[in-house]
């Protein structure tokens, strides 16, 4: 069933190459991920640098942007995530 509430967050994270800011953006969401959402969570980076077209595809206007697809409706959190409650917020996950 797809509403079991232990359903994995599915993340994706829009980045542009190796930037400090893309960088930390991952590093933070790493972070985040491993300690409130252990082992209940996928996450993808994409680098816009090499598959531009995704950007348009899936309405990324800012670099870096955390999109969660999966449990629905979709959030997007844009900027490095070094702000945790509100990435937490965002996700919905019980701090």
């Amino acid at each position: 069933m797809m509403s079991e509430p232990d359903q994995p967050l599915k993340l994706t994270l829009y980045v542009a190459g190796q930037t400090p800011k893309s960088l930390a953006a991952i590093r933070n969401l790493e972070r985040i991920c491993a300690e409130h959402m252990p082992g209940k969570y996928q996450v993808e980076v994409v680098d816009l640098r090499q598959r531009p077209q995704l950007a348009r595809e899936h309405n990324i206007v800012a670099i870096p942007t955390l999109v969660r697809a999966l449990p629905v409706p979709v959030q997007k959190i844009i900027g490095d995530l070094s702000d945790q409650e509100k990435v937490l917020v965002h996700l919905k996950v019980e701090g």
